[in-house]
């Protein structure tokens, strides 16, 4: 009769599986790094976004991007210089925003980058109760100092195009009105540190407390890529354990068939 077969959990210990399990550990280690590392970075970038800039030293707007550049998320908040020609046309005013409690408009003019005909750069020049109320726009020629943010994304649409009234600070809507290109951002005027503006000191100032919360896409594809790591190793652990149960249960099978083969044992002395 020969040896028991060894089948069942010691089946999968053998040599000739050693490879298979180390390529499994391998694989979700490597997915666990991966992972992990596209994680931290998701959470660098938001925290980068993070820092408070606002009282920085003011840096040209053309050192911080370009007219055609993404808004780049390490510099919500930077004071920037921004010197140009004002396109009063294209002054709108922004529903929906408040001030000690109180529901108004913020005044936004474009700050053409160079000549008149450049892409222009939106400034808020700050708040008003009373949209009558508000001061003519600034012409000719001006520079300002101003805090850089992102465009708003709440989605929400302009429901009345007639009108210089728009419900956030969207490119998509400002550029309604307005002939020349836009930069993906805007700049809300600092009132103290900025030369100054005609007709924005009639306005209160905008601060950056009434702006709305930089967009929650940061980071976002770092995450996904993070998730799919997680998946993909979640999928390699069960590749591996499929693997696993159905070696345990061969050894088992096989083991059984020669127990079956070998017959009952023999009463001895007979």
């Amino acid at each position: 009769m020969g040896a028991p077969y060894p089948g069942g959990v010691l089946a999968v210990l053998a040599p000739r599986y050693w490879g298979a399990h180390l390529l499994a550990l391998v694989l979700m280690a490597a997915a666990a790094g991966l992972g992990w590392w596209q994680y931290d970075s998701y959470q660098t970038r938001r925290a980068a976004e993070a820092v408070d800039l606002t009282q920085a030293e003011p840096l040209a707007l053309t050192s911080v991007m370009g007219p055609d550049d993404p808004y780049p998320g390490d510099r919500v908040g930077q004071p920037v210089t921004v010197e140009g020609t004002w396109v009063p046309t294209g002054t709108v005013l922004v529903s929906g925003r408040e001030h000690e409690g109180e529901d108004g408009f913020w005044v936004v003019t474009p700050l053409a980058v160079g000549g008149a005909e450049d892409p222009a750069l939106p400034v808020v020049l700050g708040w008003t109760a009373d949209p009558d109320a508000a001061p003519a726009p600034p012409q000719g020629t001006g520079e300002v100092i101003g805090w850089l943010q992102p465009t708003d994304g709440t989605g929400e649409t302009d429901t009345d195009r007639t009108d210089d009234v728009i419900p956030q600070v969207r490119t998509a809507d400002l550029i309604q009105h307005v002939e020349q290109d836009l930069y993906g951002a805007y700049a809300v005027l600092d009132h103290d540190r900025s030369p100054v503006v005609p007709g924005a000191d009639a306005l209160e100032p905008a601060d950056l407390e009434q702006l709305p919360p930089p967009a929650g896409g940061t980071g976002l594809r770092n995450l996904l890529y993070a998730l799919e790591w997680v998946v993909f190793g979640g999928f390699a652990g069960f590749v591996w354990w499929r693997y696993v149960r159905d070696v345990t249960r061969a050894g088992r099978d096989e083991g059984a068939e020669q127990e079956s083969a070998s017959g009952p044992p023999v009463p001895s002395g007979t």
